[in-house]
C-alpha cells in the first residue's frame, strides 16, 4: 500500500500540458478557493494513474506507434471503482486536515470515512460517489477497535 503522510492537502484529477518545452498542472480554482493550496507557495505533488484513457487523434497516435499497445477493454477505468450503496471493506490510510479517514480502493482511488484512524479496517456504505473521490459512513467497525 502507498503510505499517505497527515498532511495530504487534496485530491483531484488534472492534464499535463506542454509549455515551451516544460509542462504544466493546472489546479483547479477550488483547491485556492478552499485553501487546499496558495498561489505562490510550494508543495509536493503525487502522481498517480487516472485510471481513464482519453482519446487520441490519429495523428497522436501515429507519433506512439513505437509504443506497446494496449486495448481499450484491458484500461478503460473512466468510471469510480465503487457505486452508492456499496459495502465494501476498507482499510483507512492517513487522516485528511479535517480529520476523516481516508482509505484508497482499486486503481488507488479515495474514499473518505469520518472517524476513521490509520489502521482501521472498517466495513462501510458508500454514500456518494463523485470522478476522483466517494464518500462512506461506517457500518462495521474494526472489530479491533471495540
Amino acid at each position: 500500500m502507498v503510505d499517505i503522510p497527515d498532511t495530504l492537502r487534496s485530491v483531484f484529477t488534472t492534464t499535463v500540458e506542454s509549455d515551451d518545452g516544460g509542462y504544466i498542472l493546472e489546479i483547479p480554482a477550488n483547491e485556492v478557493r478552499y485553501d487546499a493550496i496558495q498561489p505562490g507557495d510550494t508543495y509536493r505533488i503525487a502522481v498517480l494513474e487516472a485510471g481513464h484513457i482519453t482519446a487520441r487523434s490519429d495523428t497522436q497516435s501515429a507519433d506512439r506507434s513505437s509504443e506497446t499497445s494496449v486495448t481499450a477493454q484491458e484500461t478503460d477505468h473512466s468510471e469510480p471503482p465503487v457505486e452508492e450503496g456499496e459495502i465494501r471493506d476498507v482499510t483507512v490510510e492517513a487522516v485528511g486536515d479535517q480529520g476523516d479517514g481516508i482509505a484508497k480502493v482499486d486503481r488507488g482511488y479515495v474514499v473518505i470515512v469520518p472517524e476513521g484512524q490509520p489502521g482501521d479496517e472498517p466495513t462501510v456504505e458508500i454514500e456518494q460517489v463523485q470522478q476522483n473521490v466517494a464518500f462512506a459512513k461506517i457500518v462495521e467497525p474494526d472489530p479491533r477497535t471495540l
